[in-house]
């Protein structure tokens, strides 16, 4: 069985892609504790406020497992006049809410410093997801006063493991901008997408992290979703297999732990008896796009299933089948948006049950310095 995919993916999530506990949205306490190397579930809880804000899709970079979908989230750089309306359209003063600045490369809008004032002063706890490139001056431009979190994307310990995947040149522009901002006393976290490109050398980001000062460092999952979904790599594929994700992926946590990096990891696998929660019911998720699309769960981010949409500056909730009426539903598998949408991530025992229990993408672990 492959290992599903993880939002934001996000690379985000781009996704990676992600990302619910990757903005746990207070500064770092880096006041010596005692230590413990066991991963700990961060939970959901009711009254989180997470606004996911790609406010353009262009980027300098063409990573070979980008998840943005021109087709689906359009090509429009949004005007700072949108911006500061849609961040108020998703500001609410009575919660703890936190927005994360996303592309394309969001480095690239020369309003960002802008969005992030703006965004500070509606009372988010604001990040910046970054392919590191770091334009239009932002270290200048802005502030670890007003800038909580800036998180830049690695994807190799060195350029021949992550520049084949993220482009020629990218590791030493990125390493060099991670330098610069810990100096300038920016709160950097580092994301990093496992993909059997890179699985085997996720251990060696742990003295380069050190070295570098990084005191966060995040662990995704490869989605199948845009480009990566496209094209396929080696015999294997871009995604892991449980067993390679299992036995290398909290191992490295715990050396990172141990070195004084706060580690965060998808949980991915259920443990036996353990309940399923979607993070749809519990929090607020709003992952928004330039062409208006609002989601709630990435997932479904490939898909004109969105719950909401944005329309003259005003949220309306879209009618008839869309992502949010699948939230409620109760499977063996787990995650039903992940046995709709990538139902050959799921195998089964010869008497038709699920070998692993998919758990919400959102859901994570952390394992604390």
């Amino acid at each position: 069985m492959k290992i599903l995919h993880l939002l934001r993916c996000y690379d985000f999530f781009s996704l990676a892609i992600g990302n619910l506990c990757f903005y746990n949205f207070t500064k770092l306490d880096l006041q010596p504790k005692a230590m413990t190397t066991t991963a700990r579930t961060v939970g959901f809880q009711s009254g989180e406020r997470n606004v996911f804000f790609h406010i353009l899709t262009a980027c300098n970079l063409s990573c070979r497992h980008c998840y943005i979908n021109i087709s689906q989230h359009g090509t429009a750089t949004l005007p700072r006049e949108t911006i500061e309306k849609w961040l108020e359209l998703f500001a609410d003063p009575e919660k703890k809410s936190n927005v994360i600045f996303l592309g394309g490369e969001p480095t690239m809008h020369p309003d960002l410093s802008h969005g992030i004032a703006k965004a500070k002063e509606l009372g988010f706890t604001v990040t910046v997801d970054s392919n590191g490139y770091l334009f239009h001056d932002l270290l200048d431009r802005t502030s670890p006063e007003l800038l909580d979190y800036l998180s830049c994307s690695l994807d190799g310990p060195d350029s021949n493991v992550n520049d084949p995947i993220r482009g020629e040149g990218v590791f030493d522009i990125c390493t060099n901008n991670i330098r610069k901002a810990v100096e300038r006393g920016y709160n950097v976290s580092v994301i990093y997408t496992v993909s059997s490109l890179n699985i085997d050398d996720l251990h060696r980001m742990v003295p380069l992290l050190s070295e570098m000062g990084v005191k966060r460092f995040f662990i995704q999952v490869i989605g199948l979703r845009g480009k990566s979904a496209q094209e396929s790599v080696g015999e294997q594929g871009w995604q892991v297999s449980p067993e390679q994700w299992l036995e290398i992926v909290p191992a490295v946590a715990r050396q990172a732990a141990e070195a004084g990096i706060h580690v965060t990891f998808p949980k991915v696998f259920l443990e036996p008896g353990e309940t399923f929660e979607c993070a749809g019911l519990v929090t607020e998720n709003f992952f928004i796009f330039p062409n208006g699309r609002v989601y709630r769960c990435p997932l479904c981010e490939d898909y004109p299933i969105h719950a909401l949409r944005i329309e003259n500056d005003a949220l309306i909730p879209n009618e008839g089948l869309t992502e949010d009426n699948f939230f409620q539903l109760n499977i063996a598998e787990g995650c039903v948006m992940n046995k709709l949408l990538q139902p050959d991530t799921i195998s089964y025992d010869d008497q038709g049950n699920p070998d692993h229990r998919i758990s919400c993408c959102l859901l994570k672990q952390e394992i604390l310095p």
